[in-house]
Formats: C-alpha cells, structure tokens, sequence
C-alpha cells in the first residue's frame, strides 16, 4: 500500500507539469511562429535532456532487433506525443490550461478503461465496472462544469475573486 501510494505521488507530480508543459510550448510556438516549430523543438529538448540520464545510468544499447519484431501498435508512442503536444500548444491558450488539462484527462480516462477492459497494449484484463465508469462519469462532470464556469462572466459590479487583496501581507 506505502509503494502505491508512492507511486501515485510521482504521477501526481507528473501530471502537475502538465499545464506549465502546455504553456511554455504554446509561447514557444506564438515565438517560433508556428506551433509545429514548438512541437519539434519540445520533442528536441527531450531528447538532449534525457541523453545524459541515460549515460549517467550506464543503460547499454537497446536491441533494436527486438523491438522491430514487436507488434505494430508499440510505435505509436512518438505518434502519440507529437499529436498531445501540438493540441497542447494549439487548445490550451484557447481554453485556459484547467478547461485543457480536464479535457485531457477525461479523453485519457476514457481511452484508459477501454484499454485495461480489453486488456490492450499488454496491460492485465481490468474490466469496466459500476465503480469505475462512475470515476470516469465524475471526471466528465468535472469537464462540463469547469468549462461551464469559465464561459460565466463575473458580475460586473463585482470583482474577480482574489484571496489576497491588496495591503495583505500574507
């Protein structure tokens, strides 16, 4: 239980660098001057940063060999990233970064139980139960009122709420 809950720690950490990913690559791409510049330069920095980590861990050559006789689908992941990133810099601006990231997480979530339900990809057979689709039914609800309340102006003669007003020290 002490692992799992480690573990979901990391993801959660993880998935806080998502909106800053989101926003530096949408400036990046407003500064390039095209989104897919930004795409390419991201994926490019991500390469270079992980190079040394992998050198710093001694991890020997892949065989390369195998992973062509593998099945198709394990090639999708760069496809993958390269579609997340360029929507990621293209929507987010557009939708704010909690409208984008909720959408996010609810189209990964959708996609997770059909994938863990036929046990795709080589994950184990975790069938869609009640409990489960609920979370998920939860996270969609979660998208629709996020972007409901973002398209609901404040009032007029009422300002944005803002916990820290002006003259606060804390």
């Amino acid at each position: 239980m002490a692992s799992t809950f480690s573990f979901l720690i990391v993801a959660l950490l993880a998935g806080a660098a998502v909106p800053f990913q989101a926003g530096a690559n949408a400036m990046l791409g407003r500064l390039l001057g095209h989104p897919l510049w930004a795409t390419f330069v991201s994926l490019g920095v991500s390469a270079v940063l992980i190079v040394p980590v992998m050198m710093g861990f001694k991890l020997p050559v892949p065989a390369v060999g195998m992973a062509v006789k593998g099945p198709w689908w394990i090639w999708i992941g760069g496809a993958a990233g390269v579609v997340y990133i360029t929507a990621a810099l293209l929507l987010a601006p557009k939708l704010g970064a909690a409208s984008f990231i909720v959408a996010v997480i609810a189209g990964q979530m959708v996609a997770s139980l059909v994938i863990d339900h036929f046990a795709l990809m080589g994950f184990a057979h975790r069938p869609v139960t009640v409990a489960r689709f609920a979370g998920l039914a939860l996270i969609v609800g979660g998208l629709v009122v996020t972007q409901w309340a973002s398209t609901i102006a404040p009032p007029a003669n009422q300002p944005d709420f803002n916990p820290v007003q002006k003259g606060d020290s804390k």
